[in-house]
């Protein structure tokens, strides 16, 4: 069985990331990104997926709410978001809406 651990990777640089830094990061990792976005307070009810997702906040913020845990979890610009095959959870888009790069392992 895969490992069940979320893993988050905030952002600590000073400048806000670029999409085109975020891309790069991912293609490097040999991961084929795709852009998506939300608008402001959007929901998605508690789901799963059979893949191992990996996600990075080009703009806004989104938590990701985790009910095996309890756990909630804000992404802002920059933060990268692991969440592993089988993991239920949901998500709040923020109020500015969010645009995000992600892809499946």
């Amino acid at each position: 069985m895969p490992s069940q651990t979320v893993n988050v990777i905030r952002w600590t640089e000073n400048e806000p990331p670029t999409e085109a830094t975020l891309r790069e990061r991912m293609t490097r990792e040999g991961l084929h990104p795709y852009r998506w976005g939300n608008a402001p307070h959007d929901v998605y009810g508690v789901h799963s997926h059979p893949y191992h997702k990996v996600i990075y906040v080009v703009r806004g913020s989104i938590t990701f709410h985790l009910p095996e845990t309890g756990e909630d979890i804000t992404l802002r610009a920059g933060d990268r978001l692991e969440l592993p095959a089988g993991v239920r959870h949901a998500a709040t888009v923020g109020p500015q809406g969010v645009v995000c790069l992600e892809a499946h392992r």
